[in-house]
């Protein structure tokens, strides 16, 4: 089973679509339930086998529970990807301490209390996923949470990985370099190009792995079709 954290219509539903193609199960957890409810249909619809639930990604409590209630209901987690994070358009003078450390929460925090929730159900050959972003590198300061929250999420993923990987469980980040392009499925920023990069992230060797993938590479023009 794969549980799918901010789960939506973007690269989160593509990585849904991208799993349920290959036989997984598809857990959706994410704060809006009519989102939630019309891609679990459509997953469900193309013979998916898929469940949904709204949990608050920064309620530790609710989010612990609802991944917990996934895990006991399929009997284990394979793969976990997180996928949230929050746009506040506001540059370093504008920003609040408190509008700072509530975005952190739904950006890296979740990734957090979503792993320790699913560590339990997981063994060796589990994977931790989760979509970072140019922002990282080179932040916008007119949205100045959202290069710290992807910063931090990257810098968590290489920790979890350090932390998992004696235990066969392996985490990446797959960084996204450029503008997603949910209009053009011949870009390689379209939503089910970035969920096939994720994918393929997951399924490094092991011997070579890499807890951070840039996607598109260098050597990939953004326009690859």
């Amino acid at each position: 089973m794969i549980v799918v954290v901010g789960a939506g219509p973007g690269v989160s539903g593509s990585v849904a679509r991208r799993y349920g193609s290959e036989g997984y199960d598809v857990a959706l957890l994410g704060r809006e339930d009519d989102v939630l409810t019309e891609l679990g249909t459509s997953l469900q619809a193309s013979g998916v086998t898929a469940g949904w639930a709204v949990a608050d990604v920064t309620d530790v409590e609710a989010l612990t529970a609802a991944i917990t209630r996934f895990a006991e209901h399929s009997g284990r987690i394979d793969v976990l990807h997180y996928n949230p994070s929050a746009y506040r358009p506001k540059d370093p003078l504008h920003l609040t301490v408190p509008e700072l450390l509530e975005d952190v929460a739904l950006g890296v925090g979740g990734l957090l209390t979503a792993v320790q929730a699913a560590r339990p159900h997981m063994g060796p050959g589990g994977r931790v996923t989760a979509t970072g972003s140019i922002a990282a590198d080179r932040p916008s300061h007119e949205a100045a949470s959202l290069g710290v929250q992807k910063a931090a999420l990257r810098n968590l993923v290489h920790s979890l990985d350090a932390t998992l990987r004696d235990d066969g469980i392996r985490a990446v980040s797959v960084t996204v370099t450029g503008v997603l392009a949910p209009k053009d499925p011949a870009s390689a920023l379209h939503p089910d190009r970035v969920a096939e990069a994720i994918h393929a992230a997951a399924h490094q060797d092991e011997a070579a792995w890499r807890s951070e993938v840039a996607y598109p590479s260098k050597e990939d023009p953004v326009s690859a079709g």
